[in-house]
Order: C-alpha cells, then sequence, then structure tokens
C-alpha cells in the first residue's frame, strides 16, 4: 500500500435543517477499496454528496493526498483527481452515449476500447440518446464513463444497481485492474457479493453514523448480511 489516499473525518451535514450522517470518517490507501455497506436510507448516498462537494459540511473534514477538500466545488475535487459517478441521474440523457463518455475529453483508443469490448450494449449505441438506454444500461455507461477516467481516486454510488449478473463481473473485474493500477475506490453497495469481490476495507452504516468498520477480510459475511436487512 502507498499510504492513505482520500480520508474523512467526522463528517456531518444533510439537507436543510436535517442532519442525516454524523461523525463519519474513514479512509482509502492507494490501490486499494473501500465499500460503504448498510441498508436503504441509512446515509450512504448523502455520505457520498458531502464527499464530492454536492452538499456542505456542517463540520468535519475531507482531505485528498492530506490536502482539505472542504470548500472546494466538485468540479475543483475533479480536477484535483476525483471521479465521482453518482446513483441518481448517472448521466446526462440528452446527450448521445458518445457524447456522455467524451464529456471529459476525446475518447481514447487505450483506455476506452477494452471498455466497450466487455460492455457492447454501449458500443451498439454510440449515437442513441442515453436517456432511452435502461437503468442498468445507464449504470454500465456511467461506470465505463468514470472508469476510463484518469483520476486517481474513484466514488461509486452503487454501481451495480439494475445491472446483468455478467456485467456486475465484468465491472468487478476492471475494479480490480484499476486497484492493481494504484487507484483508490470508494464504494457505496447493496450487493454484497459483489462488494466482498473488490473491497479491502469496510464500512457499515445505519441510522447516519458507523456501526461497523475494519478490514474486510476480517468480517464474516453473516455479520455483513445482517446489517443489510432490517
Amino acid at each position: 500500500m502507498n499510504g492513505e489516499l482520500f480520508s474523512f473525518a467526522g463528517v456531518t451535514g444533510g439537507y436543510g435543517a436535517t442532519t442525516v450522517v454524523r461523525g463519519v470518517g474513514g479512509a482509502v490507501e492507494a490501490g486499494e477499496a473501500c465499500c460503504v455497506l448498510g441498508r436503504n436510507g441509512v446515509g450512504k448516498t448523502t455520505l457520498m454528496r458531502l464527499l464530492t462537494g454536492h452538499l456542505p459540511l456542517r463540520s468535519g473534514t475531507v482531505r485528498l493526498d492530506g490536502r482539505p477538500l472542504d470548500g472546494l466545488a466538485p468540479d475543483q475535487r475533479h480536477r484535483l483527481g476525483l471521479v465521482y459517478c453518482p446513483q441518481d441521474r448517472p448521466v446526462f440523457d440528452s446527450l448521445s452515449v458518445r457524447d456522455n463518455l467524451a464529456l471529459m475529453g476525446p475518447m481514447d483508443a487505450g483506455r476506452h476500447a477494452p471498455l466497450l469490448a466487455a460492455f457492447p450494449i454501449l458500443e451498439a449505441r454510440m449515437a442513441q440518446s442515453a436517456g432511452t438506454l435502461s437503468g442498468g444500461e445507464r449504470k454500465i455507461l456511467s461506470f465505463v464513463r468514470g472508469i476510463a477516467e484518469t483520476g486517481r481516486l474513484l466514488l461509486l454510488d452503487e454501481p451495480s444497481e439494475g445491472v446483468q449478473q455478467e456485467n456486475v463481473e465484468r465491472m468487478a473485474g476492471f475494479l480490480r485492474e484499476a486497484k492493481a493500477a494504484g487507484r483508490a475506490l470508494l464504494v457505496v453497495e447493496q450487493n454484497l457479493s459483489f462488494a466482498r469481490e473488490i473491497a479491502d476495507r469496510v464500512i457499515v452504516m445505519d441510522r447516519g453514523e458507523i456501526v461497523l468498520a475494519g478490514a474486510a477480510a476480517d468480517i464474516d459475511e453473516d455479520t455483513l448480511a445482517a446489517h443489510m436487512h432490517v
């Protein structure tokens, strides 16, 4: 491992007067993945929005390479190497598949070709409006766009949601490659088997707080599963 690339501590925030996330902290090193797990509605997506600057922190700090990101807008964080694939509105529906993939710069054959070969549905629909894709296909498009970027930190919110199992397995393969290349991953997931395939660390949330955290290898599947259901 190469040391903590991304860390956050005491993160608290929410919407309006409602506090959703309270005092959450964690870290991910270069070359590893941390998966954030928990039932629906426990604050995982809100956490991601706080970490990416889409929501303001009420308290706490977020650091990339030791540099505080507090107060930086999402685009400023992106320029520093933070790539975010959100759960909601993962693509620009009015743009074509091709234009979605080229949003951050011209498509690069070296980066995009292996991804398009693995997910041929995108290759076949390059000229099609992204808004006409199925929910799972939009998630694949968002995933491919994020993986193809060169940022060192990739935050993915429910990447496997609505995606067929064979494509989930392909996603896992690309995420393992990203780790091997030294990228750091923070991944919100409901798919426990997918999370266990890629996770080096896990954070389990409930009611906006961390209830369990540690090395993925040290926490058994039954314990994790118990936190994923009411």
